[in-house]
């Protein structure tokens, strides 16, 4: 089965980055470059995951989070940032995310992290996940 991801960011030279990484991983990858599309794709395309940016134009990624949630409770969310705060971190999963990748990510933890989820069914160990 080819999983659909879908990548939000602000920055084209991130999702041009982590689309690579996802392509070598065999996932069929769609993109979104701010919190108001990301919900709209979304709700268009039903992605399998989404790996999501904390800090973007117009809507904060915790607010993206939460719509997403709203439009599916069972909605497979990684949050992929440079903020490290546990603060944030917790806030995060708080609100319903899977897992938690820092930026600049390693290719091998994004897609071990993306295989967790998505295979396995469950929260992510491999990167920050809310049983650490």
């Amino acid at each position: 089965m080819s999983y659909k991801i879908l990548v939000v960011d602000d920055s084209a030279m991130s999702r041009r980055s982590m689309k690579r990484v996802l392509e070598s991983g065999g996932y069929a990858v769609i993109e979104a470059e701010d919190g108001i599309s990301a919900i709209e794709t979304y709700h268009l395309e039903r992605p399998d995951l989404v790996m999501l940016d904390m800090l973007m134009h117009g809507m904060y990624g915790l607010e993206v989070l939460s719509k997403l949630r709203e439009i599916d409770n069972n909605a497979r969310v990684v949050i992929v940032t440079a903020d490290i705060q546990n603060s944030t971190k917790a806030m995060a999963f708080e609100g319903g995310a899977s897992a938690f990748v820092t930026k600049p990510f390693a290719a091998d933890i994004v897609l071990t992290t993306v295989a967790e989820i998505l295979v396995e069914g469950g929260q992510a160990n491999g990167t920050d996940s809310p049983r650490d």
